[in-house]
């Protein structure tokens, strides 16, 4: 090779050196801004899914935060309830796998019209969601804009013209190209209620249950020997007798409530009518004694709280007549069952620090007056039979005088 070939060589290397740092350069620009073409994946290749330690939802002027705390999400914004993983799970697998379906170049007007500006007083304002790692470092950030409506092929008779099949959106701090996904995101929202964990306690095989309000006379309590058996009213009077009907609502309280929100841990009870509450005590066959106590409705929802203790045997009581052979099936029986029972009062106690807003339907059947539990009371004055023999000195009514 001689001078003249090497120095056309060199400045080859050069050249292809320079635009492999240029078309380098460029990508990092892309992948910094979110700048992403048809067909790409939203969030990149190789989005760090696992990293993702907090999400931010910006709305008009709501923030929310999602924050992994001890290896649990929480709800900042609630005191840092438990918040719903398989929520976020769902919706960071999700942004991860999303296409982008079209990539237009948007001049900066246009942004207001496709809902792109960012989060304010607005109303046409965007969605900001910001994935942060466990340092608070920004890894990606989306900003949701319009909906994208799918036309119907008929007008219902609601005159609903289609419903939202995708959503257009700008990543990163790209505000040339508006991206279209072909999900409309619609469980995105700043509002604390959407993400907490819906969970709650649930009471099982009751064996007492009263209730107790601030006007003693209509407070009351049953109770019952066995599963099986009938309820019965404790200090029952001679002329109060259970309605069965009216008592089967009332028995099985609180088997499978559900809870709307969670009040901020800065709430006062009297906030929420708490401090002159209505008590529900319930204690059930496997050692447990629940008690709620139940303020005022907020709305459809009433506020209240949940505290538990339990009082486990200690130790198996063998049956009669049991056979040696029969022990160790027994007591790990009885072991196993204890273990679950344990677990399931360590779950149920880690309710007791939180006012709870609680659907009416999953309170309003135990909040019974007592007069409402017995039978309806007959009438027995029968009226008089006009064509009955008149008692002997009894007045005689005598028909009226023809006109």
């Amino acid at each position: 090779m001689n001078r003249k070939q090497f120095l056309i060589l060199l400045v080859l290397l050069v050249v292809l050196g320079g635009a492999g740092l240029l078309l380098r350069k460029n990508q990092d620009i892309a992948a910094n801004t979110g700048e992403q073409g048809a067909g790409q994946k939203l969030l990149g290749d190789k989005f760090p899914i696992n990293d993702v330690a907090h999400l931010v939802i910006k709305h008009g002027t709501n923030e929310l935060n999602l924050v992994k705390k001890d290896d649990r999400w929480r709800v900042r914004e609630r005191s840092d309830y438990a918040a719903n993983f398989t929520q976020i799970g769902d919706f960071l697998l999700k942004a991860a796998e999303l296409k982008v379906v079209q990539s237009d170049e948007v001049a900066a007007s246009e942004l207001a019209r496709l809902e792109l500006t960012p989060p304010g007083p607005a109303t046409n304002s965007g969605i900001l969601v910001e994935l942060k790692d466990k340092d608070d470092k920004t890894l990606k950030s989306l900003t949701l804009g319009k909906k994208h409506v799918r036309k119907s092929a008929q007008m219902s008779q609601f005159g609903d013209e289609g419903f939202p099949d995708g959503r257009y959106l700008l990543a990163g701090t790209d505000t040339k190209h508006a991206l279209l996904v072909s999900d409309a995101l619609l469980s995105i929202e700043a509002k604390p209620e959407n993400w907490i964990k819906k969970d709650f306690f649930k009471i099982e095989r009751p064996k007492a249950i009263s209730v107790t309000y601030a006007a003693a006379t209509n407070s009351w309590k049953l109770v019952r020997d066995t599963e099986t058996g009938d309820w019965k009213l404790a200090d029952a009077k001679a002329e109060e007798k259970l309605d069965a009907t009216k008592v089967s609502g009332v028995t099985a309280p609180f088997a499978s409530p559900s809870l709307n929100d969670v009040a901020l841990s800065s709430a006062k009870p009297a906030d929420y009518g708490l401090d002159q509450p209505t008590t529900v005590a319930v204690e059930t066959f496997d050692d447990f004694a629940y008690t709620v106590t139940v303020g005022k409705k907020v709305g459809e929802d009433y506020a209240l709280t949940v505290a538990v203790v339990a009082n486990f045997p200690k130790e198996r009581t063998p049956g009669k007549d049991e056979k040696p052979e029969d022990k160790d099936k027994a007591d790990k029986a009885f072991k196993d069952r204890q273990k679950t029972l344990e677990d399931k009062l360590k779950e149920a106690k880690n309710f007791e620090q939180w006012i709870y807003l609680v659907p009416s339907w999953s309170v309003d059947p135990v909040l019974k007056n007592r007069k409402d539990l017995f039978e309806e009371k007959k009438d027995e004055t029968k009226p008089a039979d006009p064509g009955a023999p008149t008692a002997p000195g009894a007045p005689v009514l005598l028909p009226p005088p023809a006109k």
